[in-house]
Formats: structure tokens, C-alpha cells, sequence
């Protein structure tokens, strides 16, 4: 089954705009377009949306200010801001409002793609929210994995990294994938941040009968259901 996603584009420049639509056409995504923030505010009162990417400098109202009004309006979908600024302040600017990513112009249309996957596929992994198998559960809210009666509560990373790997069992997930969509496209976490957050869910759920996670020498990590 295809999976559509609906992609609103903020952008007053018209070039810049249906660049990013074709982009996102390529990808057999849905792009769905405004001009400034009141039409973007206009779109998302009456059709679903499921990540936004919005310019910053817009005319009445900026990028800032809509993706603030929007995680106070309850709005939790990705947003990934495009600009010219660069600087730290900028960055930090935008994530202190509610923005997931960050991308500087002129946006290379590559990245700009690498960015959009993983910014779903991480959404993906908080909206379904609760994972069971066999008798194992994992709950995304309370960060816990729980067999009968143990029950044990995972760093957030730790957690995020076994979830992960338990919503897609027998999938080869490279070393760079786990880290691009775990600790963010942007971190300096490096391989061996990894191997140590590996190595911890092995040791504490490596005689679980459930499930394990299986090393694919030279590739990366997959989880593998077994008979519990």
C-alpha cells in the first residue's frame, strides 16, 4: 500500500515555490501550496496536513511567528524552515519556536528530499504510539517496555532507537539512518554512540525470547521476531 503525504509549502518567492512542488512531485509526494502564512493558516483549517516546509522572511507574517502560532494551536506534524540566514542565533530561534529541521538557502533539492524522509519516518514512529509483540509491549508516551510483570522505562534515545527497530522487524537500517533519524540529521553523534546504545538493549533484553536485534556485518542493525 502507497502512503500519501500531504506537504504544505510556505514560500512568497513564486520560483522558489514550484521548484520545491516539482521536487516534492518527483517523490510522488502532494504538495500543497500558500504564498504566506495567512493562506498556509487558510489551508490547514480545512484539508490535512502532514509535514510543512516554510520560508522564514515572508511578508505580515514570518515563518517564526506561524510555526510558533502553530504548536500552540496543538499542531505536532514536522516543520522543516528554509532561509538565507545561517547563523547560530537564527537556528536557535527556530527551534526554540517548535521547528524539527532546519535548511539553508539555496536548498539542494538531494537534501532537501533526505530531510523530508526522515522527518516522516520519525513522525511515523511517534504516531502510532504502541508497539506489541507476542507478550512484549513498548509504549512510545511512557517510554517503557514491558513483559508481564517487569517493566523497565528507556532513555528517550535508547527507547526511540529499539522502537525504531521493532516497527520495521527484518529491515536493514544503515548505521547512518538509525543516526540521522534517532539523534537528528544536524548531531555530531557518531557511530560508536550507537554501538554503545546497541550494546545496552542487548544487555538488558538479550534473553527475551520476543524479538532480537541481529548486527548485519557491514551494513547496520535489524530486529528480528522470534518464537516467544
Amino acid at each position: 500500500m502507497i502512503t500519501i503525504f500531504n506537504i504544505l509549502v510556505v514560500e512568497d518567492d513564486f520560483h522558489t515555490r514550484k521548484l520545491i512542488a516539482d521536487v516534492l512531485l518527483d517523490e510522488r509526494y502532494i504538495p500543497v501550496l500558500a504564498k504566506d502564512a495567512y493562506e498556509a493558516l487558510d489551508i490547514l483549517d480545512r484539508q490535512h496536513i502532514d509535514l510543512m516546509i516554510t520560508d522564514i522572511m515572508m511578508p505580515g507574517m514570518d515563518g517564526y511567528n506561524l510555526t510558533e502560532m502553530l504548536r500552540d494551536s496543538g499542531y505536532y506534524f514536522p516543520i522543516l524552515m528554509m532561509t538565507a540566514k545561517e547563523t547560530i542565533k537564527d537556528k536557535r530561534k527556530g527551534f526554540l519556536v517548535g521547528t524539527d529541521d532546519y535548511m539553508v538557502k539555496p536548498v539542494d533539492e538531494e537534501e532537501l528530499i533526505l530531510r523530508v524522509k526522515a522527518l516522516l519516518r520519525r513522525a511515523r514512529i511517534v504516531s502510532e504510539r504502541k508497539i506489541v509483540i507476542g507478550k512484549v509491549s513498548l509504549n512510545y508516551d511512557s517510554l517503557t517496555v514491558s513483559r508481564e510483570s517487569e517493566r523497565y522505562t528507556l532513555p528517550q534515545k535508547e527507547f526511540m532507537l529499539l522502537y525504531k527497530l521493532l516497527s520495521y522487524p527484518d529491515t536493514i537500517f544503515t548505521r547512518m539512518q538509525l543516526m540521522d533519524e534517532i539523534w537528528g540529521y544536524d548531531s555530531e553523534t557518531d557511530a560508536h554512540t550507537l554501538s554503545v546504545h546497541i550494546s545496552r538493549l542487548r544487555e538488558r533484553f538479550g534473553d527475551w525470547s520476543e524479538f532480537e536485534i541481529v548486527t548485519v556485518r557491514g551494513l547496520g542493525y535489524k530486529a528480528v521476531k522470534k518464537d516467544g
